[in-house]
């Protein structure tokens, strides 16, 4: 064990259900000072960063009821226990927003908050996309709309995006090059 490890006495469940495990955990530091930190682990979610032709990304204009707030977002949501990630990704875009991705790559996988929170986040690039028939879940988003990169860029500066997964696909996808053409 290195001397910089923290080490977890115990933890206790306090409340559990599909989309949360809500525990504390007594942490003892190297120092050798003790404490109770909360502890929440959240299911898998699988993203899609969809980009055309155009470089134009597939965004949802969606209502965040926890921070109040009206936010641009990557379609996307939590893979089933035994799902594929990419094939959960590919549903998530046609569900939110009757777009059914072309192709799936895998871009990036992170964890938003590791110090409290465990939930891994994985985006996909998708190059390109048709619309289908299927009409997107109106508990999802408001407005569904096809936005520069550029611009996706300059919407982060202003706010209008700020979950992390589409900051960190939107910042990702910059460094991709353009489709041969």
């Amino acid at each position: 064990m290195s001397d910089t490890q923290w080490t977890i006495l115990g933890e206790q469940v306090l409340d559990e259900n599909r989309h949360i495990r809500l525990s504390t955990a007594d942490i003892r530091l190297p120092d050798g000072v003790e404490f109770t930190q909360y502890v929440a682990r959240m299911p898998r979610c699988a993203m899609t960063l969809v980009l055309n032709d155009s470089r134009e990304v597939l965004l949802m204009y969606r209502h965040r009821w926890i921070i109040d707030q009206w936010v641009w977002e990557l379609p996307g949501g939590y893979v089933d226990h035994a799902e594929d990630v990419a094939s959960a990704a590919a549903r998530e875009v046609e569900e939110e927003t009757g777009w059914r991705p072309r192709t799936m790559q895998h871009l990036v996988t992170y964890q938003p908050a590791i110090g409290t929170l465990d939930q891994p986040q994985e985006v996909y690039l998708a190059r390109g996309a048709d619309l289908t028939d299927t009409r997107p879940d109106i508990n999802e988003a408001e407005a569904i709309r096809w936005v520069p990169l550029d611009e996706a860029v300059l919407m982060i500066d202003r706010g209008e995006i700020i979950g992390a997964a589409t900051v960190v696909g939107v910042y990702r996808a910059l460094t991709l090059p353009s489709p041969p053409t």
